[in-house]
């Protein structure tokens, strides 16, 4: 009898379940199997005509989606981990004491290093563009932020 249910109830059964689970495949493969099963438990007592019989499938899966949705209402809410190396929190110390390390180098730099530093990371201008800004050659602006990003590599290297 199971077979011949399942066969004949399962698609119409599924698609309705589906609809009534948000979608979720494998909770609404559950919830049609266990409403099959109930069948079969019940087989004794069941209207063989069609049309009850789907009547009170659906009956039947509607009543276990309701109380599912109670059960996952009564309890804290799952949080599914597609990737375990999320639930890690991140460590920030060694960013935390590059960005420090940073701060302390930019301020003892000269006004004018610390300009073209300012004109070209910060702003995002071109070096032809700082140029212009700090009314200097390019080619002083190229010195003066190589002159600068070393110093800064230099610390961090220092302090690793």
């Amino acid at each position: 009898m199971l077979t011949l249910l399942y066969g004949q109830f399962q698609r119409m059964l599924f698609s309705q379940v589906l609809c009534l689970t948000n979608y979720d495949r494998q909770w609404t493969e559950d919830v049609v199997q266990e409403t099959l099963i109930r069948a079969w438990q019940n087989s004794e007592h069941l209207v063989r005509e069609p049309g009850m019989l789907r009547g009170w499938l659906c009956t039947v899966a509607r009543r276990i989606v309701i109380d599912g949705w109670r059960s996952r209402q009564a309890r804290p809410q799952e949080v599914e981990l597609l990737r375990p190396d999320i639930a890690e929190s991140p460590d920030d110390t060694e960013q935390t004491l590059s960005v420090m390390v940073i701060t302390e180098v930019v301020r003892q730099l000269s006004d004018e290093h610390r300009s073209a530093i300012y004109e070209t990371y910060v702003m995002g201008r071109t070096v032809k563009e700082a140029a212009v800004v700090l009314g200097v050659p390019e080619g002083t602006v190229k010195s003066r932020l190589y002159k600068a990003m070393h110093t800064i590599r230099r610390a961090l290297q220092d302090r690793s």
